[in-house]
């Protein structure tokens, strides 16, 4: 039913199409995301991180095969610093992943539009984050009263993202 990771825009799924189809099967994220990636339309399985101006977790998780999933990063929605700058983002490509999402900012936001990635996030920040790896993976993380499930598909293209119930 969703496109690929890989679909061009013309074959991609749009979130409002797919609300249309699926209705209350699915939760909408109300709070405004940018499209900062070089993929505007991006699905896949959920993956999750839950941390707060730290990037440890993202860079070690985003280094591993993300055979076409996405990861959701609850970072409490802090501009204070990046979360994921080009580095991390060329990495998630070179290993699959489809896209991120970021409840907070990232960085290099220029580099990071020329990949071929699916990039949401609430803004950008140049300040560096730690990387002292505090913070949970593969947990439910709730955003904007959402809850993204760890396996459940979520579908993001520039009107918005949508996650399986």
């Amino acid at each position: 039913m969703a496109a690929s990771a890989n679909s061009s825009p013309a074959t991609a799924i749009n979130t409002a199409d797919l609300y249309d189809e699926r209705g209350d099967e699915l939760a909408s994220v109300s709070l405004q995301f940018q499209t900062l990636g070089g993929r505007s339309h991006f699905s896949g399985p959920v993956r999750t991180i839950r941390c707060f101006q730290d990037n440890a977790l993202v860079k070690s998780t985003l280094a591993t095969p993300g055979a076409g999933a996405v990861l959701v990063v609850d970072g409490g929605g802090s501009l204070g610093t990046a979360l994921m700058g080009d580095m991390i983002a060329e990495s998630a490509v070179e290993n699959g992943w489809a896209g991120v999402v970021i409840n907070g900012a990232i960085r290099d936001r220029e580099a990071i539009a020329r990949l071929d990635l699916g990039v949401k996030a609430l803004g950008s920040n140049p300040r560096k984050s730690a990387k002292d790896g505090a913070g949970e993976v593969d947990v439910d993380v709730v955003i904007d009263g959402v809850t993204f499930r760890p396996g459940v598909s979520v579908w993001c293209d520039p009107d918005g993202i949508l996650v399986q119930r």
